[in-house]
């Protein structure tokens, strides 16, 4: 189970991420799902980049990973990093859409 608990802060904050930058910027929305599922995927490689690079490499993520449990620093870069991940992939999403809409 909580090999699974950051997998989930990610793909939710990335989702809550996706649906800011959407009500936030309308011309980049892709609607509430497409906002929510793009998110939740820029959330997961946003928080992976988070956790490899915060970490100093793929060593000390392969430690940290085996450890018994997650700290509270941890579980806010979850959020950070999906969070962020999620308004990046879903404002770049809805750039391709807009571009390939004039078209």
């Amino acid at each position: 189970m909580e090999a699974l608990l950051p997998i989930v802060i990610q793909l939710i904050s990335g989702g809550v991420g996706g649906n800011i930058v959407g009500s936030l910027l309308k011309n980049l929305s892709l609607g509430t799902t497409g906002n929510s599922v793009a998110g939740a995927v820029g959330g997961l490689i946003g928080g992976y980049l988070t956790q490899f690079l915060g970490a100093g490499g793929a060593e000390a993520v392969a430690t940290a990973a085996a450890s018994s449990g997650l700290d509270f620093g941890a579980i806010i870069g979850q959020i950070a990093g999906g969070g962020v991940g999620g308004i990046i992939l879903t404002a770049i999403a809805g750039a391709i859409k807009n571009s390939m809409a004039r078209t």
